[in-house]
């Protein structure tokens, strides 16, 4: 019987470095070559795509993105133009008081809970952070309406860093698509980190919220729209042909989309 084969330490030096940059794969059906033509698609698409809540500063977005929970981008945009206008830092929040808070953001959905939050990240953000927003998740999601969701899109935002903020829209394509599927936020939050090639992982959440919110539809998605048809695994789909891969135009935020 022949004596089996030990790898040097040298062979498995060579191997653990050659292997040291590599993602591990979550569970998907996607391959790497699918998952990098997916994104490469998306990134040809939207080469600059953004998050489509208006705000001035980091603060301000902390605020939006915190009210906009069971609500839209649109009607919090609404609402918040004529808050942020006399209330732009947390002092300013603060001076303005709840019941004013109140008055403006009335339009959107649970107005008074949102209302009281407001008022006590602002304090806290005076109080243990000097008045600026933290960088980093651990301390953003101590203020009080803020969760790992908000805390995400701050991150990326205003910070520049690579985060996957999982909205309704991207739980939703994720399990649909089987592209990364789970039963919770955190689950696909951490399947998606893992699959998403490094050179697309930046704009990621952007595209895919944005690619869900316009084309993967929850009652109806639009496949004879989708640039991803012919990759796509969904049980669901309705069409194999991918659509022109095209640049779309340039996102129109805020004010101007309103006008």
């Amino acid at each position: 019987m022949a004596n089996p084969k030990i790898k040097s330490s040298a062979q498995t030096v060579k191997k653990s470095n050659a292997t040291a940059g590599r993602k591990p794969m979550a569970k998907s059906l996607y391959s790497r070559v699918d998952l990098e033509e997916i994104f490469r698609r998306f990134s040809i698409q939207r080469p600059e795509p953004k998050g489509e809540l208006e705000h001035v500063n980091p603060f301000t977005l902390v605020v939006a993105v915190a009210l906009s929970a069971q609500a839209t981008d649109a009607g919090v945009n609404k609402a918040t133009r004529a808050l942020f206008a006399v209330a732009d830092t947390p002092q300013k929040m603060l001076d303005l008081g709840e019941e004013r808070i109140r008055e403006y953001i009335k339009t959107i959905g649970l107005y008074r809970n949102k209302a009281k939050n407001v008022m006590a990240l602002s304090e806290k953000l005076i109080t243990d952070f000097g008045g600026e927003v933290p960088r980093t998740r651990e301390e953003l999601i101590t203020l009080p309406g803020v969760g790992r969701k908000t805390a995400n899109v701050v991150l990326s935002m205003a910070f520049g860093q690579a985060t996957m903020a999982v909205d309704t829209h991207i739980f939703r394509i994720a399990n649909r698509l089987l592209l990364a599927p789970g039963k919770t936020p955190d689950e696909v939050e951490h399947r998606l980190m893992q699959i998403i090639p490094d050179q697309y992982l930046y704009h990621a959440h952007h595209w895919l919220i944005l690619h869900g919110r316009y084309c993967c539809k929850a009652r109806k998605p639009e496949c004879e729209r989708c640039v991803i048809a012919d990759l796509c695994r969904s049980p669901e789909k309705t069409w194999d042909i991918p659509a022109p891969l095209v640049e779309l135009p340039a996102q129109i935020i805020g004010a101007e989309a309103a006008g």
